[in-house]
């Protein structure tokens, strides 16, 4: 998953973003220690300290842990990691909805449309 960094919202916020999808969708495995903050941050290409600060926000949500001199390392708790995902979910069709809504679709046509969609992938 890339870093696509935006100017209108807190680096490390959009960081911790990246990082929990990457989590959710099995990019980085139940239990599997993440690269160090200095890695992650130079693949990201912000200041450590960023990075270190998105990471701590994600301990704080229960999405990884620290665990001394071995690093990080993504929950084991499963059920956290599917409510996120389902959250995240839920968000994104939130967003797509309301999207559709205004170009004057109603939920028929959108479920019309999603079907059609795929049935052709």
């Amino acid at each position: 998953m890339p870093w696509e960094l935006q100017n209108d919202r807190q680096i490390w916020l959009q960081l911790a973003e990246v990082l929990t999808r990457r989590i959710v969708s099995g990019e980085y495995p139940v239990g599997i220690r993440i690269p160090s903050v200095r890695d992650l941050a130079a693949e990201a290409g912000v200041n450590p300290n960023t990075m270190q600060r998105a990471l701590v926000y994600m301990e704080e949500k229960g999405l990884v842990s620290a665990q001394r001199n071995t690093g990080r390392f993504v929950t084991q708790d499963e059920a956290l990691i599917a409510q996120t995902r389902d959250r995240l979910a839920q968000e994104e069709l939130d967003v797509f909805c309301e999207k559709m809504r205004q170009l004057g679709f109603n939920a028929q046509e959108v479920a019309q449309l999603l079907k059609t969609k795929g049935e052709s992938t």
